[in-house]
C-alpha cells in the first residue's frame, strides 16, 4: 500500500499543479529556473547511486541490459507513437516522449519493495540515462520533425545539461565531501518535494487558458497513463517469460518506472501542454501499481 511519504508527493505534486491552475501568477516568476530546479532534483536522486554497485550489474547482466535498453529507448517508443497516431494522434507525440525516457533514478527502490532484481535495475537506470539525451531527440526528429522542424542539437543539448551535469557533480561530491553528502541525503525526501512543487508551479502556470478551455484534458492524460502503465508492466514482465521471477520483476520495473518529472520539464520547453500533463498525470499509475505488481510477483513465486 501506500506510505505516508507516497501520500505526501502526491498531495506536493497535484496539490502544486492545483494552485498553477488556479493562480498562474505564483508560478510565471519561476519559469527562468525550471532547469536548475530539475538538475537540483536529479541531483538529490544521483546521489542513492552506488558507482560500484552499478559496475558490477553492467558486469554481470551486460546482454540483457543492453536488450532492455534496445527496448527501452527505441522500439517500445516507437511501436507505441504509431499505434496512437493511428487512434489518438494528439497523444501520438506525448506519449513517444513518456515512452521513450530514461529508467527513473527511483526505480531501484521500487525493485526493492516488489523483489526484482535490483542490480539489473541499477544498470539500466545509468545505461538509459547515460543514452538517452541521443536516443530520444532522434527519434523526435525522425518520427515527427517534419511537422515540428524542431533541432536535434537543441534538445540534446538540453538532455544533457539536465541528466550530465547533476550525475557529475553528485559523483563530485560523494568523492569530496562524504559527510556532507550524507547530511544532504537525510533531508533528501522534503528537498525533493519542494522541487516537484516549483516544477509544476513553474510548467502548469503557462498553461491556465488551454485547461480551463478543455479541463476534460486532465482525465484523458491520467486514463492514458494508466494505459501506458499497463503496457509497460505487460511488456516487461512478458519479455523474459519462463525466466525466474526476480528477473520479471526487474524489467517490468525498469520499463514502467520512467524519469516522467523530467519529460514535465523538457516537453514544457519544446512542445504544448499535452505533453508535460501527460507526464504529471502518469505520478498516479507510478504510484498506485506498486502493490499490484508486488502481489504479482508473490503470486507468480508459488
Amino acid at each position: 500500500m501506500l506510505n505516508i511519504k507516497d501520500i505526501l508527493l502526491l498531495i506536493t505534486v497535484f496539490g502544486s499543479l492545483g494552485l498553477a491552475l488556479a493562480w498562474p501568477d505564483l508560478g510565471a516568476p519561476l519559469a527562468p529556473l525550471l532547469t536548475v530546479f530539475l538538475i537540483s532534483l536529479l541531483f538529490l536522486s544521483f546521489l542513492q547511486l552506488n558507482p560500484r554497485e552499478v559496475w558490477s550489474s553492467w558486469k554481470r547482466h551486460s546482454l540483457v541490459l543492453v536488450l532492455m535498453s534496445v527496448v527501452k529507448l527505441g522500439a517500445l517508443p516507437v511501436a507505441l507513437y504509431f499505434l496512437f497516431s493511428r487512434f489518438r494522434p494528439e497523444y501520438a507525440l506525448p506519449v513517444l516522449l513518456l515512452s521513450g525516457i530514461s529508467t527513473g533514478v527511483v526505480a531501484p527502490f521500487i525493485s526493492g519493495l516488489v523483489g526484482a532484481q535490483t542490480p539489473l535495475v541499477l544498470g539500466l537506470v545509468v545505461l538509459t540515462s547515460l543514452v538517452v539525451p541521443f536516443s530520444l531527440p532522434l527519434l523526435v526528429k525522425l518520427l515527427a520533425g517534419e511537422e515540428l522542424r524542431l533541432s536535434f542539437s537543441a534538445m540534446f543539448r538540453v538532455l544533457a545539461l539536465i541528466i550530465f551535469l547533476p550525475a557529475f557533480l553528485a559523483l563530485v561530491m560523494k568523492k569530496i565531501s562524504p559527510a556532507f553528502t550524507d547530511r544532504i541525503s537525510r533531508v533528501r525526501y522534503p528537498l525533493s518535494l519542494v522541487f516537484f512543487a516549483l516544477i509544476n508551479l513553474a510548467v502548469f502556470s503557462r498553461y491556465q487558458a488551454f485547461f480551463q478551455a478543455r479541463p476534460q484534458e486532465l482525465l484523458h492524460a491520467a486514463l492514458i497513463a494508466y494505459l501506458l502503465a499497463v503496457i509497460f508492466h505487460g511488456v516487461g514482465w512478458g519479455l523474459s517469460w519462463g525466466q525466474e521471477v526476480s528477473l520479471r520483476l526487474a524489467q517490468a520495473v525498469s520499463l514502467a518506472y520512467v524519469n516522467n518529472i523530467l519529460v514535465v520539464v523538457f516537453s514544457a520547453r519544446f512542445f504544448g501542454p499535452l505533453s508535460p500533463t501527460l507526464a504529471a498525470m502518469y505520478l498516479l499509475p507510478f504510484f498506485t501499481l506498486i502493490v499490484p505488481l508486488r502481489l504479482l510477483g508473490e503470486r507468480s513465486r508459488k
